[in-house]
C-alpha cells in the first residue's frame, strides 16, 4: 500500500522506516527540505516540499493512489485540514490526525477524523505508572461511553475461565498481557498469575466494575 506521510519531525520519520520495514511504500511531505535529513540515506520513499493540505503538494506525493495518510506536523490545524482533504477531497480510506488539543480531538473524532490525541496519551501512560492502583484507560470513546483499561484484579481470579469473569464482572476482556506479551483469550482461557488484564467497559460502569474485579469469585458469588 501507498501511504503519505505529513510532517517529518522525530514522529513522521519514525513511522516513515517502521512502514517501510513492513514493505509499504511512502512519501513523506514537510515545508522545511532540512527535515527529511531525519529519514536517513536508507529511506526509498519519495520526499516532497511544501504544505501538507496543499491539493499540487498531495498529488505529488501520490495521495491519489495512496491507502493510507497520516497527519503528524506539529500544528493541530494543519494536520486536521490536511487529513480532511486527504479524506474528503481525494477519497483516502485510513486517514489519522496527531493533535495536541484534546477537546478539538474529541471534535473531530465526531466528524469522523480518527486523531492520536498526544497529551491525553500521554497522560494516561503517565498516570498508569505513577498510581497503577485502580483502572487508568488505555482507550477512551470520544464521546466518552466506552472505554479500554488495564483492570487490576483479585488473585482469587487466577485459576478461573475468562468467561467467568467476563459474567461476574459485566466486560468484555479484549486481551491480556501475559509474560509480556499480548494474546487474545477465548472463553475457556484461564486467567493466570501475573496476567494483565485489559477490558472494555462502558464509564459510568469503572468504579462498579474495579469493586467486582477486586473481590474475586467467591466473594462475589455470596
Amino acid at each position: 500500500m501507498h501511504i503519505v506521510i505529513m510532517g517529518c519531525g522525530r514522529v513522521g520519520a519514525s513511522l516513515a522506516a517502521a512502514l517501510e520495514d513492513l514493505g509499504h511504500s511512502v512519501a513523506v511531505v514537510d515545508r522545511d527540505p532540512a527535515a527529511f535529513r531525519r529519514l536517513g540515506s536508507g529511506f526509498a520513499g519519495r520526499t516532497v516540499t511544501g504544505p501538507g493540505f496543499d491539493r499540487a503538494t498531495l498529488l505529488a506525493a501520490g495521495v491519489a493512489e495512496a491507502g493510507a495518510f497520516a497527519a503528524v506536523s506539529s500544528g493541530d490545524n494543519s494536520n486536521i485540514i490536511a487529513a480532511r482533504v486527504a479524506r474528503e477531497i481525494f477519497g483516502v480510506e485510513n486517514v489519522a490526525a496527531r493533535v495536541y488539543d484534546i477537546r478539538r480531538a474529541e471534535i473531530y473524532e465526531r466528524l469522523g477524523i480518527p486523531t492520536v490525541a498526544t497529551v491525553r496519551w500521554t497522560t494516561d501512560q503517565m498516570l498508569r505508572r505513577l498510581v497503577p492502583s485502580g483502572a487508568e484507560p488505555l482507550w477512551r470513546h470520544p464521546g466518552g461511553s466506552l472505554e479500554l483499561a488495564e483492570l487490576p484484579v483479585a488473585d482469587s481470579w487466577f485459576g478461573r475461565r475468562v468467561s467467568e469473569f467476563q459474567e461476574r464482572t459485566g466486560v468484555r476482556v479484549a486481551f491480556l498481557t501475559r509474560l509480556g506479551e499480548p494474546m487474545l483469550p477465548h472463553s475457556r482461557t484461564v486467567l493466570q498469575d501475573g496476567d494483565l488484564v485489559h477490558v472494555l467497559m462502558h464509564y459510568d460502569r469503572v468504579a462498579e466494575v474495579e469493586a467486582a474485579a477486586l473481590r474475586g469469585p467467591k466473594e462475589d458469588a455470596r
